[in-house]
């Protein structure tokens, strides 16, 4: 028998994001997501080691790698359409929940259980560590879209920036007054 998901997984590289923007560069749900794993990652580890908190750096960095992963078979909607309506949001996280289940069909029995937290994160903790890398992630576009000349991403950028600010999470907060300012610096100023 052959299982499909992985295969699946790699198509990720062809769903773009951002497509109601003019980008000046494009970016995909597989590398959003690598982005998404790191930041959830780093989160984790600044509660963990810094603030002293419980946080699993290791299952917040494998959520993210797979919290966009229904897109495979929905594509990305955008967020101003997504979270404009409730009976919106609600219908697509639904359409979400089916494209999940779907993935997790894919897959060996044996491995299903393993995957299926990944896929449908149900620890809290966990997920609202990735849905704040995922929202940093964002962030981090706009600004490098800033950088880049790009004003189309000025709206965007103030309104992730205050949905940062209103996940009130202090992980969160370390990382955005300790490392969030180096993202608009340019590679001499890295250094």
């Amino acid at each position: 028998m052959s299982y499909p998901f992985f295969a699946l997984i790699s198509r990720m590289r062809y769903i773009t994001r951002w497509g109601l923007m003019r980008n000046t560069f494009t970016e995909n749900i597989q590398e959003h997501s690598h982005m998404v794993a790191v930041l959830a990652h780093a989160l984790a580890l600044v509660q963990r080691d810094i603030l002293g908190g419980t946080a699993d750096p290791d299952r917040c960095a494998s959520a993210a790698l797979f919290h966009d992963a229904s897109e495979i078979l929905t594509g990305d909607m955008p967020t101003p359409i997504k979270y404009d309506n409730p009976d919106i949001q609600n219908a697509y996280k639904q359409v979400e929940a089916v494209s999940c289940r779907k993935l997790l069909s894919m897959l060996p029995e044996t491995l299903q259980a393993s995957y299926e937290p990944l896929l449908t994160e149900s620890d809290a903790e966990v997920r609202k560590i990735v849905k704040a890398a995922d929202k940093l992630s964002a962030h981090i576009k706009c600004l490098e879209e800033l950088k880049a000349g790009n004003q189309e991403f000025a709206s965007a950028a103030k309104q992730t920036r205050r949905a940062l600010e209103k996940m009130q999470l202090p992980c969160l907060d370390w990382f955005m007054e300790h490392c969030l300012d180096a993202f608009s610096l340019d590679l001499d100023e890295l250094d």
